[in-house]
């Protein structure tokens, strides 16, 4: 069930990059929609030229990941 407020639609994706996105999602503690959506904003925001929407904690913690050579 879609949550209130929230598009949904049908996405046909690879199983290679399906099971990417899976493991991806797993490391960040995020469900599969849920790292799906960030990773939309994240491109958005960097087509845009602006920083990703999200909180400023989160922020902090993927640029210390980026910097320690993890993902993120």
């Amino acid at each position: 069930m879609a949550s209130p407020g929230k598009k949904a639609f049908l996405l046909r994706v690879d199983p290679e990059l399906w099971a990417e996105l899976e493991r991806l999602a797993a490391a960040e503690l995020r469900s599969v929609n849920g790292q799906i959506e960030y990773l939309l904003r994240e491109a958005v925001s960097k087509r845009k030229g602006k920083a990703p929407n999200m909180p400023v904690a989160q922020h902090r913690e993927v640029k210390i990941r980026r910097r320690a050579g993890g993902t993120g």
